[in-house]
């Protein structure tokens, strides 16, 4: 037995053998198994949704013999495509492509903040934003959504006051580093790295700081086939996922560790740091519904969706997977 394989299943056992807080596989035993053994999810680079890829082995537990990650394109149009059938991603880009007509639908709450927004010296609040550059890394991309969000809630325009620069995401803060832009949003495990190397400083926190930390930053959503087709697959994913955020809050170094092993990030130091930062075992805590309220009125205020929060929430939520599952994973 490789290591790779020892550790795939010590964290399954190890997760049985706690009981990940009251939840025992007796719900899965009883249902009918998946109506498909093959589950595709996206390999982000942001290491914030680590429950999706620590969840591998218990989703194969789940009756998933064929788990996939794909990591060509760009994760909302593969969901949309049906490239890949279940995926957790920031709300408010999916906001975006669910007002466009992508056939995508919000199925859960994942965690509240991993988004961090680091600045320069002029930038203290963010309505110091005004007239100052910002990069990121494409128009819609979770950066440019979470922004405009924050633009918009203090009374700004992201389209008239912000100039953003398109670079790529590993470009952000070397150019914060050199000044040639005043603000740059990070995700796990940027913020670690920008931190250690002392680039520029903390403006918000979305961990940390209202109104963002009363919201979900990340959420579990799907192809909407693929829900429709899949009702039994949809609802053990999802499971496999929130019992992964347990694994993630309540044995960090087992969750770093399995992310440096399986490769989805090379340093264990800024893993942990992102499993201690993250508040993953309180996603009963937040009410999904509200977060998609709150982001849609954001967007909308910025001019970047039409829709209106209440066409969002009945085009694009789908809550029966994750009511079942709060009653049955109690803990």
């Amino acid at each position: 037995m490789n290591r790779r394989t020892f550790l795939r299943r010590t964290a399954l056992a190890g997760a049985v053998e706690l009981g990940l807080a009251g939840w025992r596989p007796g719900h899965a035993l009883a249902e009918p198994p998946p109506e498909t053994t093959r589950i595709r999810l996206f390999r982000w680079p942001s290491i914030c949704v680590a429950p999706q890829f620590v969840a591998e082995e218990l989703l194969r537990a789940e009756g998933f013999t064929d788990v996939q990650y794909a990591a060509e394109g760009k994760a909302e149009a593969a969901l949309a495509s049906g490239a890949i059938d279940i995926n957790s991603q920031f709300s408010a880009a999916l906001i975006i492509r669910l007002d466009a007509g992508d056939p995508v639908v919000f199925l859960s709450g994942l965690h509240v903040g991993c988004f961090e927004l680091f600045g320069t010296d002029r930038i203290r609040t963010i309505r110091d934003l005004k007239g100052k550059t910002v990069a990121i890394p494409d128009q819609g991309s979770p950066q440019h959504a979470f922004i405009a969000s924050m633009i918009a809630y203090v009374g700004l325009d992201p389209q008239k006051d912000i100039k953003f620069v398109i670079a790529p995401r590993t470009e952000g803060g070397p150019m914060l580093a050199k000044g040639s832009i005043d603000a740059f949003m990070g995700f796990p495990p940027e913020p670690q790295e920008l931190r250690a190397n002392k680039i520029g400083h903390v403006v918000v926190n979305s961990a940390t700081d209202r109104p963002w930390a009363q919201y979900f930053c990340c959420m579990i959503a799907g192809n909407r086939e693929f829900v429709r087709r899949n009702p039994i697959a949809t609802k053990r994913a999802i499971r496999a996922i929130l019992k992964a955020t347990q694994i993630c809050a309540l044995e960090p170094g087992r969750a770093a560790q399995l992310l440096v092993d399986r490769r989805f990030t090379p340093r264990y130091d800024y893993a942990l740091q992102t499993m201690n930062e993250i508040p993953y075992g309180k996603w009963r805590d937040y009410d999904p519904e509200d977060t998609i309220r709150f982001y849609s009125l954001r967007l909308h205020e910025a001019g970047l969706i039409k829709s209106s929060p209440q066409k969002v929430l009945a085009q694009g939520t789908d809550w029966r997977f994750l009511n079942e599952l709060k009653k049955e994973l109690k803990g």
